[in-house]
């Protein structure tokens, strides 16, 4: 059976635990049963969450049993780690929609067969949501010290700044709760998540050994932050990468691993990849030896792409990453894949009818500063229509030149490209 603490230690995947000598002794004598919760706080998981769930689908393949969990009922309270202020309640349905969609995406990356270790979905509002007030008073809170909880570092700063609701104050509360139903229910003993949840992940861990005078533990990996010390799953505007191809297009997803910064791209390959430990340092090497040939960004925007959107999105997402650049025909591309393309580089519409000049439309989408100097792009052989090199600097292109009827593309350089879109009339 594979070590994973050697192999999540190897990729600096951990941050925290209870008692790291106990728990490989503990996965040593067999399958152990672990969970990761997720809350449906959107409609869709992002970037982040891929840490998480790639790390239950690594304890899967090293011979254990994930439980992945969405918080239909955490949802609907807000966990106050890591905010500065309430965060705004969503309405019931809204939640059990948001449920569903983010079950599907974690199910995606876990395998559920009739072997011992088969992941399970659940729902923390199975049990939640059938307790009373008084109930959850008696058998719950009488367990929690109000001074501990108040020590709580994310409480403190709360109640330092905006202050924090009673709502948001009990989510530890929940959160121990299902760890301890899901020890009692499925044996579960041990949960992982990201290191800020370490202050809930220790309650629950307490709250198992106060009930049943059991032993669990804990395990987090840390939060990812870039080299130029921006949030990791983040663009420079400080938009999200979502799973959902349609709030982030495949092609932007893809983009995102090719853009990595060489200074991130093996702490990437190392959280991310699922490549062998020597295909990785060879990846590594690759970069380092030649960095303009990007190999690591490629190799992982490819297994990346492929784990999320599947080989035959990310087939076309190549294809139009390589036509955008001179490298392929862009009359093959589907709409949706160059609309997705084109959103992702300057561009600008314009109103039907006559189309412009090539030399305006430079100008228009800010591949040039000015007309005058678009003209001489132009004349110096490095503009490029739909990867046509355009040799009269009044040239115009005509509605037949239109991709989809629609769309245009141009180049300046080998590498600065830009879109055209014709306004629906």
């Amino acid at each position: 059976m594979t070590d994973i603490l050697d192999d999540l230690a190897w990729r600096d995947l951990i941050a925290q635990s209870t008692d790291l000598d106990e728990l490989r002794a503990r996965l040593a004598e067999g399958p152990v049963t672990l969970y990761c919760g997720f809350d449906p706080t959107a409609p869709s998981l992002h970037l982040g969450h891929l840490i998480q769930i790639f790390t239950l689908r690594r304890f899967q393949q090293a011979g254990h049993r994930p439980l992945g969990l969405v918080g239909g009922a955490t949802g609907l309270i807000g966990d106050p780690s890591g905010k500065s202020a309430e965060r705004v309640l969503n309405s019931e349905e809204t939640v059990a929609g948001w449920v569903e969609r983010l079950r599907a995406q974690i199910s995606r990356f876990l395998v559920f067969d009739d072997s011992p270790t088969s992941a399970t979905m659940v729902s923390n509002l199975e049990w939640t949501g059938q307790m009373s007030a008084i109930e959850f008073l008696r058998d719950v809170g009488k367990h929690f010290p109000v001074n501990r909880m108040l020590a709580r570092e994310t409480v403190k700063a709360r109640l330092d700044t905006t202050g924090i609701s009673y709502t948001e104050f009990s989510y530890v509360l929940l959160q121990s709760l299902d760890f301890l139903e899901l020890h009692r229910r499925y044996g579960c003993a041990l949960q992982t998540g990201g290191s800020d949840q370490w202050g809930n992940f220790t309650a629950g861990v307490d709250l198992i050994r106060r009930v049943e005078g059991a032993s669990a533990h804990a395990l987090t990996t840390p939060l990812l932050t870039k080299a130029d010390g921006s949030k990791f799953g983040k663009t420079a505007g400080g938009e999200t990468y979502w799973l959902d191809p349609e709030l982030t297009s495949p092609y932007a997803f893809y983009q995102f691993w090719i853009n990595a910064d060489d200074r991130d791209i093996e702490m990437y390959l190392k959280v991310f990849s699922f490549r062998p430990r020597e295909e990785i340092e060879d990846l590594v090497k690759q970069g380092a030896d030649r960095p303009a040939a990007r190999a690591p960004q490629r190799a992982l925007a490819e297994e990346m792409t492929t784990l999320v959107h599947g080989a035959d999105e990310t087939a076309r997402v190549i294809a139009a990453s390589r036509a955008l650049f001179g490298q392929g025909a862009l009359e093959e591309l589907d709409e949706r894949t160059l609309r997705s393309a084109l959103a992702e580089v300057p561009r600008a519409e314009i109103s039907p009818g006559e189309l412009p000049t090539v030399a305006d439309l430079l100008a228009a989408t800010g591949l040039c500063k000015s007309k005058s100097e678009a003209r001489r792009a132009i004349a110096q052989g490095g503009a490029y229509l739909n990867n046509a090199k355009v040799e009269a600097e009044d040239f115009a292109p005509s509605a037949e030149d239109l991709l989809h009827d629609r769309y245009l593309v141009l180049r300046r350089g080998k590498r600065n490209v830009g879109g055209i879109e014709v306004s629906a009339s």
